[in-house]
């Protein structure tokens, strides 16, 4: 694959991380959305058909997934079919759009005029957290 995989974790603490984690494990969560200004070299936009690693709130190796579509729109943009298949809260548009302004605002701050990745993806394995010898899928 010429895409290589990223290593990363849903949410910016170790509690949300976990919770986030659980949905995807369950398979409530089978979208997640980031604000484009915060990709780059560290983190790049997903790509269809990469596999990507997801941690935990502990930084352990928890899961793979794989994107299977990608989407660029503007916040005000995202409907409530996307921010269900977020998985969180109730699965209402109205509790997404409260979480998410509140997640861009302490990080790095909201505007209905930003661009988001919005990101469909499918759990592939969920992987042994003990296991500390894997480094990519």
């Amino acid at each position: 694959m010429s895409d290589p995989a990223v290593t990363f974790a849903f949410g910016d603490s170790p509690e949300l991380q976990d919770e986030l984690l659980a949905l995807v494990l369950s398979g409530r969560k089978t979208a997640t959305c980031g604000a484009l200004r915060d990709f780059g070299d560290h983190e790049p936009v997903p790509v269809v058909g990469r596999r990507d690693v997801v941690l935990d709130g502990l930084g352990r190796r928890a899961a793979i997934i794989e994107t299977v579509s990608i989407e660029m729109k503007r916040f005000d943009e995202v409907d409530a079919a996307f921010a269900r298949e977020e998985g969180e809260g109730d699965l209402s548009y109205e509790y997404w759009r409260e979480a998410h302004e509140a997640y861009f605002g302490r990080n790095g701050g909201y505007s209905p005029e930003m661009i988001l990745v919005c990101e469909r993806f499918r759990l592939v394995e969920v992987l042994d957290r003990n296991n500390t010898k894997r480094v990519n899928p």
